[in-house]
């Protein structure tokens, strides 16, 4: 399984702003869909729980990354966003080696506040369905 878990689905890249705390939850992938970014990653054994399922803790994280990204990549330049709630609903559940994909469906950004809904699955099936609302911070 480790092998396979070396390499994201064709189309997937490294994502493109790695951190310290991404760097401990990842690898994370990214690939460009027709409605927006797509991301990606492989649940390993350091994402899940004794019994092989994907902790809910990186699936929320993970959800508040894509769906942060996904507003302020969609602003030129780049809006700069605070979550300011978060809001998840667990449909299911990943497990080891699973690839996870998440998307944003929807999004809004106005001048204090954004919003977006996303949802991560497995194979075609949604595990997670998350909404969340950003302040619109002017970076300083």
């Amino acid at each position: 399984m480790t092998s396979e878990m070396d390499d994201p689905p064709p189309g997937f890249r490294p994502y493109d702003e790695p951190s310290p705390f991404l760097d401990r939850i990842g690898p994370l992938y990214q690939k460009d869909g027709a409605a927006g970014p797509v991301f990606g990653l492989w649940a390993r054994d350091y994402h899940c729980n004794r019994r092989g399922i994907v902790h809910g803790g990186l699936l929320v994280s993970f959800a508040d990354i894509v769906l942060g990204k996904t507003m302020s990549w969609s602003q030129d330049p780049p809006a700069r966003l605070l979550t300011a709630s978060l809001s998840v609903d667990f449909l299911g559940a990943g497990r080891l080696g699973d690839w996870i994909e998440a998307v944003c469906d929807s999004h809004r950004i106005g001048r204090r506040l954004a919003f977006a809904n996303c949802y991560l699955s497995v194979e075609g099936r949604n595990i997670v369905r998350a909404s969340g609302a950003f302040s619109v911070t002017d970076g300083g």
